[in-house]
């Protein structure tokens, strides 16, 4: 029996982060040598020779200029805006607080799919969203105080626009191909954060170059995948799957750095998961209630 739509995203989507989370993990070992805006440049500059390699790959350079362009441009902003605002609230809040806030993201993403992709969210899935934020909770344990700040409305709001650019990615996958929004989503954050890091850009040292070449396939691989995510499925079924990233990040912190997860951090994760393979099983029993 084939996947639906939704289940091949909520893969795509499981893809998308563990590619992200290992992209991190270079980005956090990079920012000890580079301005954290740099290395947000060097993310996009990377990436972007493997994406036009790709869409020469597929020939299919002559749909980049068949595009929606205010659509594409609002999400460049938008990108650019979610990347300054959460850098700004790294320097106010820990990370624990600053993932705690943007990981409202898939709850943001649900309210707006019901207006603007006219999708219907049942009340399970509602509760598993929540269930799901309640597991990010438990696991990082985020200072009360950090929600009453400056950096606490950053990430706020580079977490809304973050959920506005994915449906905007939703809207624009019905008409234009996948591969103008691999591509102009890389090319407007490489030039976009290029300009931002410039005054005080630092010379890229040669030794690192076996971690750019990582950053580069980690961050076109996500991007691949997180486009895939949202193309096909509901937007309000593949956004909780972003709380995946947080077992990624168990996993690369236990393996890298050596840091051994806490009972509160374990217990979160078997939340997040629980409520993840609730969702599954709803789309699986979808595919046998719905012929195809």
């Amino acid at each position: 029996m084939p996947m639906t739509g939704n289940l091949r995203s909520i893969l795509a989507m499981l893809a998308a982060m563990g590619s992200f989370s290992l992209m991190d993990a270079v980005l956090k070992t990079l920012s000890g040598s580079y301005p954290s805006m740099q290395v947000a440049a060097l993310r996009g500059l990377t990436s972007l020779p493997l994406v036009c390699l790709y869409v020469a790959w597929r020939r299919e350079v002559h749909l980049l200029l068949r595009v929606r362009w205010p659509l594409h441009l609002l999400r460049g902003v938008l990108g650019i805006a979610m990347l300054a605002l959460f850098s700004f609230s790294l320097r106010e809040l820990g990370l624990a607080e600053a993932y705690t806030i943007f990981f409202v993201s898939p709850l943001i993403i649900t309210v707006l799919a019901i207006p603007v992709l006219q999708e219907r969210v049942s009340g399970r899935h509602w509760a598993a969203i929540a269930v799901g934020l309640c597991g990010v909770v438990v696991a990082l344990r985020p200072d009360q105080d950090a929600f009453f700040s400056l950096g606490a409305v950053a990430v706020l709001v580079a977490a809304a626009f973050y959920a506005i650019s994915a449906i905007a990615g939703r809207v624009l996958s019905r008409t234009d191909a996948a591969v103008t929004l691999v591509f102009w989503t890389t090319a407007m954050w490489a030039v976009g954060a290029s300009v931002l890091a410039w005054p005080a850009w630092v010379p890229v040292q040669a030794a690192h170059g076996s971690l750019l070449v990582a950053l580069a396939v980690t961050g076109f691989l996500g991007q691949l995948a997180i486009t895939e995510a949202f193309r096909h499925g509901n937007a309000s079924a593949v956004a909780p799957f972003e709380y995946s990233a947080l077992a990624w990040a168990i996993l690369l912190d236990f393996t890298i750095w050596h840091i051994v997860p806490d009972a509160y951090t374990l217990v979160g994760g078997a939340i997040i998961i629980g409520s993840g393979i609730y969702l599954i099983r709803r789309e699986k029993v979808r595919d046998i209630a719905v012929p195809p």
